[in-house]
């Protein structure tokens, strides 16, 4: 048995058919670059015959060099009533000029009976005509058992009977489809190994979805039972709740079963992959994903702090850097001195262990969470805590007061708002801004900033990229604590800073002033 495996991606069919999953159409070139440089063997680009961006898409990559991916073209079987030679999803099919071609066939007697309502002889005609057509033209073709494991719980000898005639035919690749996402691992294992035992001499893929949360686990039982082709999307992203995540599973069957599936170099480049097509898609990555979340590696007890620190496979079960993500110390209320020196020395800042500005910083960080600071996804403002515990921050303004007022002109029309800050740079100079906003928080950041460029001109480089509030004690009605996180970036980086108060509008200025005094720390520097 080969102990290498072929990634075959979904992401550009499949993946795009998931809920608020949307590339244009110069992502999905860039999707296929990317793709292609990560080491993947096939990229799915669409089914021509019913989506003119994925008969597009053919077009525009036979000007792309790829180095190590083929392009497939997706589609169905002939459809009932054409012949092969006439039919017009095999006509598109052949339009697409890709060198491999993957059809789906139904292998559920239900499927057959109920949904083509063909008969069962017929739908083994369809396939094989299908297949020996393209074949005939010159293409490579995979065939894609659709309802392959649902069909094989109802009649088995029918399933497999449909992957038969499609070997027969000359399909290169049967791949095993769990269309439903709901089957579990043992039944994925005995079905595929069924199939192999079968059809010994024709290789096996797999095509899962998600449904029961089995999606990786179930890939992974039918590699162990002989697939050598796995499908799947980058993020898990198909329809519902998506397809077998590709993000986990590489790593998986690279690291944890020993299959080699891409370069070392090219594994490590995977959170990087995986972030792009997250941002490609407009999606967000969940920072829990395994291997390429921002939280795979992160730390926030004590205790497992001190022993990541000491011994880092303690409680990290690969290093990081393997699939390019990072070790990340989360300094909280349950944090001891462990985490907050080797959060500091991850920040670039030397901590004595036992100095008195050490401790005094771990308590401002527990007192500070007590009141509803929330510093795990706000590095840039617990930096700045850090530095000023400890001595080591320098002061870019200081304020002297602001006023935001927001006043609804008449019953048709917004709301308009204004905000005033008066604040003293270090020289001494006085600054008394006004500004108007699309809403207060927005009016102060104006405000603020104008106040500041003429003295700090690269903080014209400083957008906000998000701004989250959160309420933090709802029983407590309009007196509640509310939290804000905001995050900033300019053309190198992104920070998070949080405020916290009563008032949403102070809880946004501490906000606010910690992103400003972040971006003045790193082009200026601390004292």
């Amino acid at each position: 048995m080969s102990n290498t495996l072929e990634i075959y991606d979904v992401t550009l069919r499949d993946g795009a058919q998931g809920p608020r999953v949307k590339f244009s159409a110069n992502d999905q070139l860039r999707v296929v670059q990317e793709l292609d440089r990560f080491g993947i063997k096939y990229i799915e680009g669409g089914q021509p015959g019913s989506n003119p961006k994925a008969a597009e898409l053919f077009e525009q990559a036979r000007d792309l060099d790829l180095k190590n991916a083929k392009m497939a073209a997706f589609g169905s079987t002939r459809y009932a009533q054409s012949t092969v030679e006439d039919d017009a999803n095999i006509k598109a099919l052949l339009s697409a000029g890709t060198e491999v071609v993957t059809i789906f066939a139904k292998s559920s007697p239900t499927q057959v009976t109920d949904v083509l309502r063909i008969s069962l002889e017929e739908n083994l005609t369809i396939v094989d005509e299908s297949v020996r057509y393209l074949i005939d033209q010159g293409r490579r073709v995979f065939v894609d058992g659709e309802h392959f494991f649902d069909g094989y719980a109802e009649d088995a000898e029918y399933a497999l009977a449909v992957m038969e005639a499609s070997a027969d035919a000359g399909a290169e690749v049967l791949i095993l489809c769990d269309t439903n996402g709901g089957r579990m691992p043992w039944e994925i294992d005995a079905s595929t190994r069924a199939v192999r035992e079968r059809i010994p001499n024709t290789q096996l893929g797999i095509h899962t979805h998600n449904d029961a949360g089995c999606g990786v686990a179930n890939t992974m039982a039918a590699v162990q039972a002989g697939a050598v082709q796995i499908q799947g999307t980058i993020n898990g992203y198909g329809e519902r709740t998506g397809n077998a995540n590709l993000c986990t599973i590489i790593p998986n069957v690279q690291l944890k079963m020993g299959y080699s599936v891409v370069g070392d170099d090219q594994l490590s480049s995977l959170t990087r992959l995986s972030h792009l097509v997250a941002e490609l898609a407009n999606m967000a990555i969940r920072d829990s994903a395994p291997y390429v979340g921002s939280d795979a590696f992160t730390h926030k007890g004590g205790m497992h702090a001190d022993a990541v620190r000491k011994y880092k496979s303690s409680y990290e079960h690969i290093p990081p850097e393997t699939v390019g993500n990072n070790t990340h110390i989360s300094v909280s209320e349950v944090s001891g001195r462990s985490s907050l020196l080797q959060k500091a020395a991850e920040l670039g800042i030397e901590l004595d262990r036992n100095a008195e500005e050490t401790k005094q910083a771990l308590r401002q960080v527990k007192e500070l969470e007590q009141e509803g600071y929330e510093f795990e996804g706000a590095d840039a403002s617990l930096e700045l805590l850090i530095r000023r515990a400890t001595g080591t921050h320098r002061t870019f303004f200081l304020l002297h007061g602001y006023h935001v007022s927001v006043q609804r002109r008449g019953p048709d029309q917004d709301s308009a708002s204004e905000a005033t800050v008066k604040l003293e740079l270090p020289d001494g100079t006085s600054m008394h801004t006004a500004a108007e906003g699309i809403g207060p928080v927005d009016a102060l950041n104006v405000a603020l900033r104008r106040a500041l460029e003429q003295a700090y001109p690269e903080l014209a480089e400083v957008h906000l990229e998000d701004y989250k509030v959160r309420i933090l004690d709802s029983r407590a009605h309009t007196e509640a604590k509310t939290r804000v996180l905001i995050e900033s970036a300019d053309a190198e980086s992104t920070w998070f800073t949080v405020g916290v108060s009563e008032n949403i509008i102070t809880a946004s200025y501490e906000a606010l002033v910690d992103s400003i005094e972040y971006k003045l720390l790193r082009t200026r520097g601390h004292e």
